[in-house]
């Protein structure tokens, strides 16, 4: 049973805890996980193995948490694989990024998560131009990956409540070039700065449709209430000169 155990699909970074194997005593509770695995030279047959864990019952949570990672994608997991992603989301150009609405991110400012999630920052990857005609309400403007690098990792955020999440949420204009890439960006760094699979910021999004839909949807939640696009005819040589920075 614990050679079956073992080769159940578990991440090898999440914690296991101690399971209390053999006869149950007065206060043990014994506690069935099924698993439904292929029989070895027959792949059209299933047989359901049962393992019996005998549990304390303060101890029954544990095994409901195995079970849930068990029965999870390894791909809904967190950067370090921790824990599943907290925020619905929805499909977006990059199949390797989590990409969420603009009805979630108005859940999340208004404290819908604030349960479980001690920092949430919204990155706006846009060019300072683009950011000062309208920009999401608490939004930092990090148009430059040494400005990520500064803000986000030469003094990365520590969580006082361990039981809590920091999100990283990124966009652009579309959310379709800029905020993709620097999301991508953060998540590199950050795991050069770590063994493998630690990371400071396991959990990052991307806005879908970016400021653009964001404001389209969600005007109230912009200061000021405006939208500049990269390519307004006013700041061509700010566009050139920004774009020149990235390369």
């Amino acid at each position: 049973c614990w050679q079956l155990f073992h080769s159940l699909s578990v991440p090898s970074s999440v914690p296991r805890p101690t399971l209390k194997w053999g006869q149950p005593s007065d206060r043990d509770t014994p506690v069935k996980a099924k698993q439904q695995r292929r029989v070895a030279g027959s792949p059209d047959q299933e047989a359901s193995v049962e393992l019996v864990v005998e549990l304390e019952p303060s101890r029954s949570a544990q095994l409901e948490e195995i079970e849930n990672l068990l029965a999870s994608n390894d791909q809904e997991l967190t950067g370090d694989f921790s824990k599943p992603h907290l925020l619905p989301t929805v499909k977006g150009k990059d199949p390797g990024l989590k990409y969420i609405s603009p009805g979630t991110l108005v859940a999340v400012l208004t404290g819908n998560f604030s349960s479980f999630i001690e920092s949430v920052i919204v990155v706006d990857c846009r060019y300072p131009y683009e950011y000062e005609g309208g920009h999401i309400k608490g939004a930092v403007n990090l148009p430059l990956q040494r400005d990520v690098e500064e803000f986000l990792l030469e003094q990365p955020i520590v969580l006082l409540d361990a039981s809590k999440r920091v999100i990283i949420i990124f966009h652009c204009e579309f959310s379709i070039e800029r905020g993709p890439k620097m999301c991508k960006f953060l998540r590199k760094r950050d795991r050069s700065c770590h063994e493998y699979p630690r990371l400071h910021y396991p959990e990052l999004y991307v806005l879908k449709g970016g400021y653009r839909e964001f404001f389209l949807q969600c005007p109230d939640h912009c200061e000021p209430r405006g939208y500049r696009p990269m390519a307004h005819p006013a700041f061509r040589e700010e566009m050139r000169k920004f774009r020149g920075q990235r390369r």
